[in-house]
Protein backbone atom coordinates (compact mmCIF):
# COMPACT_ATOMS: atom_id res chain seq x y z
CA UNK A 1 0.00 0.00 0.00
CA UNK A 2 1.09 3.17 -0.74
CA UNK A 3 1.94 5.45 2.11
CA UNK A 4 -0.08 9.14 1.36
CA UNK A 5 1.34 11.45 4.34
CA UNK A 6 3.62 11.27 6.93
CA UNK A 7 3.99 13.33 9.55
CA UNK A 8 7.28 15.50 10.34
CA UNK A 9 8.31 18.05 12.17
CA UNK A 10 9.98 20.55 10.41
CA UNK A 11 12.12 23.88 11.45
CA UNK A 12 10.77 27.83 10.56
CA UNK A 13 12.56 31.27 10.73
CA UNK A 14 11.12 33.51 13.48
CA UNK A 15 12.53 36.73 12.64
CA UNK A 16 14.77 38.50 15.63
CA UNK A 17 12.81 40.04 18.25
CA UNK A 18 14.28 43.18 18.74
CA UNK A 19 13.18 44.16 14.74
CA UNK A 20 17.04 44.15 13.78
CA UNK A 21 17.82 42.64 10.61
CA UNK A 22 18.45 38.78 10.76
CA UNK A 23 21.38 37.44 9.52
CA UNK A 24 23.25 34.38 8.98
CA UNK A 25 27.15 33.75 8.57
CA UNK A 26 28.23 31.08 6.11
CA UNK A 27 31.74 30.38 8.13
CA UNK A 28 30.58 27.23 11.06
CA UNK A 29 32.14 27.12 14.21
CA UNK A 30 34.78 24.33 13.98
CA UNK A 31 34.22 22.79 16.93
CA UNK A 32 30.15 23.16 16.70
CA UNK A 33 29.45 22.89 12.91
CA UNK A 34 27.14 25.70 14.17
CA UNK A 35 26.84 29.22 12.14
CA UNK A 36 26.44 32.53 13.86
CA UNK A 37 22.62 34.03 13.32
CA UNK A 38 20.36 36.57 15.05
CA UNK A 39 17.31 34.65 14.93
CA UNK A 40 15.57 31.28 16.13
CA UNK A 41 14.17 28.19 14.45
CA UNK A 42 10.69 27.16 15.64
CA UNK A 43 9.60 23.45 15.28
CA UNK A 44 6.27 22.88 13.98
CA UNK A 45 4.32 19.30 13.23
CA UNK A 46 3.21 19.18 10.05
CA UNK A 47 1.97 16.22 6.92
CA UNK A 48 3.69 15.62 4.33
CA UNK A 49 2.23 14.51 1.31
CA UNK A 50 3.63 11.60 -0.90
CA UNK A 51 3.24 12.62 -4.65
CA UNK A 52 4.65 9.53 -6.18
CA UNK A 53 2.05 8.75 -9.02
CA UNK A 54 1.03 12.10 -9.21
CA UNK A 55 3.87 13.33 -9.85
CA UNK A 56 2.88 15.39 -13.55
CA UNK A 57 0.31 17.34 -11.59
CA UNK A 58 3.46 19.43 -9.93
CA UNK A 59 5.14 21.76 -12.44
CA UNK A 60 7.80 24.47 -11.94
CA UNK A 61 4.98 27.14 -13.20
CA UNK A 62 1.86 25.93 -10.64
CA UNK A 63 3.89 24.49 -7.69
CA UNK A 64 7.41 26.02 -8.04
CA UNK A 65 8.93 22.57 -8.37
CA UNK A 66 9.10 19.82 -10.84
CA UNK A 67 10.24 16.49 -10.43
CA UNK A 68 11.68 14.47 -13.55
CA UNK A 69 12.95 10.57 -14.58
CA UNK A 70 16.43 10.84 -15.77
CA UNK A 71 19.20 8.47 -15.06
CA UNK A 72 22.52 10.87 -14.89
CA UNK A 73 25.69 9.53 -17.20
CA UNK A 74 28.02 10.59 -14.24
CA UNK A 75 26.93 8.67 -10.80
CA UNK A 76 30.40 8.87 -9.19
CA UNK A 77 29.93 12.25 -7.28
CA UNK A 78 33.06 12.18 -5.52
CA UNK A 79 35.51 14.17 -7.66
CA UNK A 80 34.23 17.97 -8.24
CA UNK A 81 36.47 18.65 -11.13
CA UNK A 82 34.78 15.13 -12.31
CA UNK A 83 31.05 17.08 -11.27
CA UNK A 84 31.61 19.81 -13.28
CA UNK A 85 33.30 18.41 -16.37
CA UNK A 86 30.57 15.05 -16.87
CA UNK A 87 27.73 16.08 -14.61
CA UNK A 88 27.41 19.74 -15.55
CA UNK A 89 27.41 19.59 -19.26
CA UNK A 90 24.20 16.89 -19.18
CA UNK A 91 22.41 18.57 -16.16
CA UNK A 92 22.40 22.08 -18.72
CA UNK A 93 20.51 19.68 -21.14
CA UNK A 94 18.01 18.50 -18.81
CA UNK A 95 17.05 21.98 -17.65
CA UNK A 96 16.76 23.14 -21.32
CA UNK A 97 14.51 20.25 -22.09
CA UNK A 98 12.28 20.88 -18.92
CA UNK A 99 11.92 24.07 -19.20
CA UNK A 100 12.48 25.93 -22.49
CA UNK A 101 14.98 27.96 -21.66
CA UNK A 102 17.99 29.17 -24.22
CA UNK A 103 20.75 29.66 -21.91
CA UNK A 104 21.65 28.02 -18.29
CA UNK A 105 24.67 28.64 -16.36
CA UNK A 106 25.39 26.34 -13.39
CA UNK A 107 27.34 28.57 -10.61
CA UNK A 108 28.05 26.03 -8.01
CA UNK A 109 26.81 22.74 -6.18
CA UNK A 110 26.80 20.47 -2.98
CA UNK A 111 27.41 17.10 -2.17
CA UNK A 112 25.42 16.23 1.42
CA UNK A 113 25.90 12.87 2.72
CA UNK A 114 24.03 12.87 6.10
CA UNK A 115 26.62 11.32 8.99
CA UNK A 116 25.33 11.70 12.01
CA UNK A 117 27.60 13.13 14.76
CA UNK A 118 29.73 14.25 11.97
CA UNK A 119 30.25 18.18 12.74
CA UNK A 120 29.40 19.96 9.41
CA UNK A 121 32.37 22.44 9.52
CA UNK A 122 33.64 22.73 6.07
CA UNK A 123 32.40 21.96 2.21
CA UNK A 124 33.31 18.55 2.41
CA UNK A 125 31.06 17.54 4.92
CA UNK A 126 28.12 19.04 3.83
CA UNK A 127 24.64 17.36 6.16
CA UNK A 128 21.00 17.57 4.74
CA UNK A 129 19.75 21.49 5.59
CA UNK A 130 16.81 20.74 8.25
CA UNK A 131 15.22 24.55 8.23
CA UNK A 132 12.84 25.94 5.65
CA UNK A 133 14.04 27.86 3.34
CA UNK A 134 14.43 29.65 0.09
CA UNK A 135 18.07 29.73 -1.48
CA UNK A 136 17.47 33.29 -3.15
CA UNK A 137 15.24 36.56 -2.99
CA UNK A 138 15.03 39.16 -5.92
CA UNK A 139 17.99 41.36 -4.93
CA UNK A 140 20.37 38.40 -4.70
CA UNK A 141 18.97 36.34 -7.57
CA UNK A 142 19.75 39.70 -9.65
CA UNK A 143 23.30 40.08 -7.77
CA UNK A 144 24.16 36.40 -9.14
CA UNK A 145 23.49 37.26 -12.79
CA UNK A 146 26.15 39.97 -12.74
CA UNK A 147 28.63 38.25 -10.31
CA UNK A 148 28.73 35.26 -12.67
CA UNK A 149 28.67 36.88 -16.27
CA UNK A 150 30.28 39.56 -18.02
CA UNK A 151 29.24 42.84 -16.92
CA UNK A 152 27.93 43.81 -20.41
CA UNK A 153 25.71 40.71 -21.09
CA UNK A 154 24.24 40.29 -17.60
CA UNK A 155 23.01 43.82 -17.86
CA UNK A 156 21.02 42.09 -21.30
CA UNK A 157 20.21 39.22 -19.67
CA UNK A 158 17.96 40.64 -16.73
CA UNK A 159 16.03 43.01 -18.83
CA UNK A 160 14.33 40.16 -19.88
CA UNK A 161 12.78 36.78 -17.73
CA UNK A 162 15.18 34.67 -16.15
CA UNK A 163 15.15 32.11 -13.18
CA UNK A 164 17.39 30.72 -10.69
CA UNK A 165 16.71 26.61 -10.63
CA UNK A 166 18.19 23.84 -8.40
CA UNK A 167 18.19 20.47 -9.78
CA UNK A 168 18.47 17.86 -7.06
CA UNK A 169 18.91 14.20 -6.60
CA UNK A 170 19.85 11.63 -4.38
CA UNK A 171 23.04 9.98 -5.40
CA UNK A 172 24.84 6.24 -4.74
CA UNK A 173 20.83 4.95 -3.57
CA UNK A 174 17.49 6.25 -2.40
CA UNK A 175 16.79 9.04 -0.31
CA UNK A 176 15.02 7.39 2.40
CA UNK A 177 16.79 8.90 5.30
CA UNK A 178 16.24 12.50 5.51
CA UNK A 179 14.23 12.97 2.16
CA UNK A 180 13.68 16.35 0.52
CA UNK A 181 10.07 18.08 0.84
CA UNK A 182 8.70 20.83 -1.08
CA UNK A 183 6.36 23.36 -0.25
CA UNK A 184 3.60 23.65 -3.14
CA UNK A 185 3.68 27.84 -4.04
CA UNK A 186 -0.05 27.94 -4.15
CA UNK A 187 -0.42 27.66 -0.48
CA UNK A 188 1.78 30.44 -0.13
CA UNK A 189 1.05 34.06 1.18
CA UNK A 190 4.48 35.45 -0.10
CA UNK A 191 3.82 39.10 1.61
CA UNK A 192 3.53 37.25 5.07
CA UNK A 193 5.35 34.10 4.80
CA UNK A 194 9.02 35.12 3.23
CA UNK A 195 11.47 37.88 5.07
CA UNK A 196 14.87 38.42 3.59
CA UNK A 197 17.51 37.07 5.45
CA UNK A 198 21.38 38.80 4.87
CA UNK A 199 23.84 35.49 4.19
CA UNK A 200 27.45 37.10 5.54
CA UNK A 201 30.64 35.75 3.27
CA UNK A 202 33.98 36.90 4.33
CA UNK A 203 33.93 39.33 1.67
CA UNK A 204 30.55 39.59 0.33
CA UNK A 205 26.61 39.39 1.14
CA UNK A 206 24.18 37.51 -0.43
CA UNK A 207 20.42 36.72 0.69
CA UNK A 208 18.19 34.21 1.59
CA UNK A 209 14.54 33.84 2.45
CA UNK A 210 13.23 32.94 5.98
CA UNK A 211 9.59 31.26 5.80
CA UNK A 212 7.64 31.89 9.04
CA UNK A 213 5.16 28.96 9.48
CA UNK A 214 1.80 29.09 8.18
CA UNK A 215 -0.70 26.50 8.76
CA UNK A 216 -1.68 26.48 4.94
CA UNK A 217 1.26 25.47 3.92
CA UNK A 218 0.94 22.22 1.64
CA UNK A 219 4.07 19.89 1.67
CA UNK A 220 5.39 17.45 -0.65
CA UNK A 221 7.27 14.45 -1.35
CA UNK A 222 8.24 11.78 -3.60
CA UNK A 223 9.21 9.04 -0.91
CA UNK A 224 12.07 6.49 -1.81
CA UNK A 225 13.45 8.87 -4.10
CA UNK A 226 16.03 6.99 -6.23
CA UNK A 227 19.15 8.37 -8.40
CA UNK A 228 17.08 8.10 -11.48
CA UNK A 229 15.03 10.36 -10.36
CA UNK A 230 15.58 14.41 -9.45
CA UNK A 231 13.35 17.39 -8.86
CA UNK A 232 13.81 20.98 -10.19
CA UNK A 233 13.11 23.83 -6.98
CA UNK A 234 12.55 27.01 -8.52
CA UNK A 235 14.62 29.47 -6.38
CA UNK A 236 13.56 32.59 -8.08
CA UNK A 237 11.54 34.10 -11.26
CA UNK A 238 11.88 37.63 -12.73
CA UNK A 239 8.05 36.82 -14.40
CA UNK A 240 5.56 38.89 -12.63
CA UNK A 241 2.43 37.55 -12.88
CA UNK A 242 0.51 36.10 -10.03
CA UNK A 243 -0.39 32.75 -11.67
CA UNK A 244 3.21 31.53 -12.18
CA UNK A 245 5.18 29.96 -8.66
CA UNK A 246 8.33 32.61 -7.87
CA UNK A 247 10.07 29.97 -5.87
CA UNK A 248 9.34 26.97 -3.18
CA UNK A 249 10.13 26.87 0.82
CA UNK A 250 11.97 23.50 0.63
CA UNK A 251 13.91 21.63 3.51
CA UNK A 252 15.36 18.15 4.48
CA UNK A 253 13.39 16.29 7.25
CA UNK A 254 13.17 13.24 9.09
CA UNK A 255 10.88 10.82 7.83
CA UNK A 256 9.44 8.77 10.96
CA UNK A 257 8.01 5.96 8.89
CA UNK A 258 11.53 5.39 7.44
CA UNK A 259 13.06 2.08 8.45
CA UNK A 260 15.75 2.20 11.05
CA UNK A 261 18.57 0.44 9.04
CA UNK A 262 17.65 3.16 5.84
CA UNK A 263 20.76 4.43 4.21
CA UNK A 264 21.99 7.54 5.07
CA UNK A 265 21.25 10.28 2.92
CA UNK A 266 23.02 11.28 0.31
CA UNK A 267 22.69 13.87 -2.74
CA UNK A 268 23.57 16.42 -4.70
CA UNK A 269 22.25 19.83 -5.50
CA UNK A 270 23.21 22.36 -8.67
CA UNK A 271 22.35 26.02 -8.91
CA UNK A 272 21.34 27.13 -12.13
CA UNK A 273 20.77 30.57 -13.86
CA UNK A 274 18.18 30.13 -16.53
CA UNK A 275 17.72 32.75 -19.00
CA UNK A 276 15.13 32.87 -22.26
CA UNK A 277 15.02 34.47 -24.89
Amino acid sequence: MTISTVPADLFYFVPPADGSRPFNTINADLKTGQRSRNWKPEEHAVEIENVRGKEDEYTLDNAGFQYVQNKPKHTAFTNDEDIEKEYYPESIQLIKEVTGASKVVLFDHTVRRHRPNVIDSDPTKRQPVTQVHVDQTAASATARVHRHLPKEEAEQLVKKRFQIINLWRPISHPAIDYPLTLCDYRSVDPAKDFVPVALIYSDREGETLGVIYNANHKWKFQKDMTPEEAVLIKCYDSLHDNNIAVCTPHTGFKDKTAPEDAPLRESIELRALVFYD
